[in-house]
């Protein structure tokens, strides 16, 4: 027995829906604004000359990158409260918005990293040889320059973490997979997972085609 059709249990639940892709949306948001922030920082670290913070950037990029999100969403749900009960207050929302920004930090590191060694050496060498400090350089000329690069990798790095919020749904938290278990519960098997699959596809190609138009702008002005 098919049961309802798409078009009918879209309708009907239009709302539950809505409230999913929200979710989605703020989750990816969250997760990559601040992934950019700590990301940065790690950045920083690894191409800094002190060898102990280009260890630990290192080992951090190459943990958040060489394991599965859903594994590092059970270690801050289900581990860190076991070594750390000050973290037994944090609710299955913030566990999953802690390993999403973190991930998406490791990857944005990588991305900035990539956009800061794209910049001339040169223009560094001569920013010091005037006796501007390193730091400085860094915020003054070699960032702004590197934001042409790192602007675009970062849009396709929301797309990616829009797709990879489904995750979320282990731990029963609001996003657009999680819409499939509640309508589960009515009965409602393979309708909600082709409406999430349609809904995930349009989102996408909406963000992929604003990604490209700012990669066109910003070839454009160079």
């Amino acid at each position: 027995m098919i049961g309802k059709g798409i078009i009918e249990v879209f309708v009907e639940h239009y709302d539950l829906f809505l409230l999913g892709l929200l979710g989605t949306l703020r989750l990816s948001f969250i997760a990559v604004f601040f992934g950019l922030l700590i990301g940065t920082v790690i950045a920083v670290m690894h191409l800094s000359k002190n060898k102990v913070l280009k260890t630990f950037a290192k080992i951090y990029v190459e943990i958040l990158r060489g394991t599965p999100l859903l594994v590092q969403i059970y270690l801050v749900y289900f581990f860190l409260p076991m070594i750390f009960p000050i973290f037994n207050v944090l609710s299955a929302d913030a566990s999953v918005v802690i390993a999403l920004l973190l991930n998406s930090s490791a990857y944005i590191s990588e991305v900035i990293r990539g956009g800061i060694n794209s910049v001339d050496k040169g223009q560094s060498e001569a920013a010091m040889s005037l006796g501007m400090s390193s730091k400085n350089c860094m915020i003054r000329i070699i960032l702004p320059q590197a934001v042409k690069n790192i602007l675009p990798a970062l849009g396709n790095e929301f797309i990616t973490m829009v797709k990879e919020t489904s995750i979320a749904a282990v731990l029963m938290v609001n996003e657009l997979m999680f819409v499939k278990t509640i309508l589960a519960n009515q009965f409602l098997i393979w309708q909600p997972i082709v409406i999430v699959a349609i809904i995930y596809l349009f989102v996408n190609i909406v963000l992929s085609q604003l990604v490209g138009l700012m990669e066109r702008r910003l070839s454009v002005s160079d």
